[in-house]
């Protein structure tokens, strides 16, 4: 495996960008800012090796963006409602930056920090260090994003952390997809099959009522392959709220601890190429970049539109603090939290 590394400036510091290739010479950026993917270039069924993860032109471009493009977010990815967190009966505030809700940790969050990185045998790890109180959370907590690139095209994730005092963590990866590549236009064509017979319905503000509801008889369900774009506009309740599809699936058969490697199937018929993706995560957020417009921009010089890129982002489920039947979202001094997400690339 070939390791290559660029820096860049921003308002931060400076950052490390890792470029890792393998045999074939298809290859991943990644960046210290976010413990972010850049890109993830792999060949479609023509054999042309092509970037399929959206990315901005400048690495300074994803301080702070509003997308949150290929970044991992954390304390706590998705929304706590109302930025309202107890633990063990201390209630802490936190930051509220979506609506009335947390998002993704707050405006500082982990995605929009210099997180340290060593290059590994097949990757990169990266390293942060987020303290006791920093925005709102309870905890000195040590989050790992350790990256592995494979011969065959799979880029596996996994994320560890501990704390020195009782909080909540839920870390994942927010990049967002386009099998045609990454300056195609939109996924609404794509194909996409979801192993989830449950979805999260919602309120307004996009926090789980705490029901389970199945996805038969509703635009949700893609249970079996259904073009994205198919019921996307389509006059029901959670696709209104969200402008498109922003919800989590309860991915079927989950069991703590247990890797389940098909949860998200992705086709882009056109270039032939696919995306698999698994993981130990209880739930997958699928947003289909309905705000994307206005981003910053990308490598043909143009902001995407909405719609350009899905996030199949793996993870606890939104709110699991303040909803105590969901799978617990907590961590404890002396416990550790490991997820898995593993995005396998192939040619159809």
């Amino acid at each position: 495996m070939k390791i290559t590394k660029r820096t860049a400036a921003c308002e931060l510091g400076e950052i490390t960008l890792f470029t890792v290739t393998n045999a074939s010479g298809a290859s991943v950026e990644l960046s210290s800012l976010g413990a972010g993917i850049v890109k993830v270039c792999v060949p479609g069924k023509d054999g042309k090796i092509e970037n399929v993860a959206l990315s901005y032109a400048n690495p300074a471009d994803y301080l702070a963006d509003g997308p949150c493009l290929g970044k991992v977010p954390g304390r706590y990815a998705n929304r706590i409602a109302k930025g309202c967190l107890c633990v063990d009966g201390e209630c802490h505030k936190l930051a509220i930056n979506n609506g009335p809700n947390a998002l993704h940790g707050g405006p500082t969050g982990f995605m929009n920090r210099l997180w340290d990185a060593e290059e590994i045998a097949d990757g990169i790890r990266f390293t942060y260090r987020s303290a006791d109180g920093e925005e709102g959370y309870p905890g000195n907590l040590t989050a790992v994003a350790e990256y592995h690139w494979s011969d065959d095209d799979v880029l596996t994730l996994r994320l560890s952390a501990t704390t020195d005092k009782a909080t909540v963590v839920n870390l994942t990866n927010h990049a967002y997809f386009n099998l045609d590549g990454a300056d195609a236009g939109s996924v609404l064509s794509h194909m996409m099959k979801i192993n989830a017979s449950r979805f999260l319905p919602t309120d307004d503000t996009q926090i789980p009522t705490g029901e389970l509801a199945p996805v038969a008889g509703t635009p949700m369900d893609f249970l079996e392959f259904k073009e994205i774009g198919k019921d996307i506009k389509a006059d029901f309740h959670p696709l209104k709220v969200g402008k498109g599809y922003d919800h989590c699936w309860v991915n079927d058969g989950w069991e703590k601890g247990k890797m389940i490697d098909e949860i998200v199937t992705l086709v882009a018929p056109s270039s032939g190429r696919v995306l698999t993706v698994g993981s130990t995560q209880p739930g997958v957020q699928i947003y289909t970049g309905n705000w994307l417009a206005g981003c910053p921009a990308n490598e043909s010089g143009r902001s995407y539109e909405d719609y350009d890129g899905v996030a199949i982002e793996m993870q606890g489920f939104p709110d699991a603090p303040n909803h105590p039947e969901f799978p617990s979202q907590q961590l404890r001094p002396g416990e550790e939290y490991r997820q898995t997400i593993r995005f396998a690339f192939s040619v159809k």
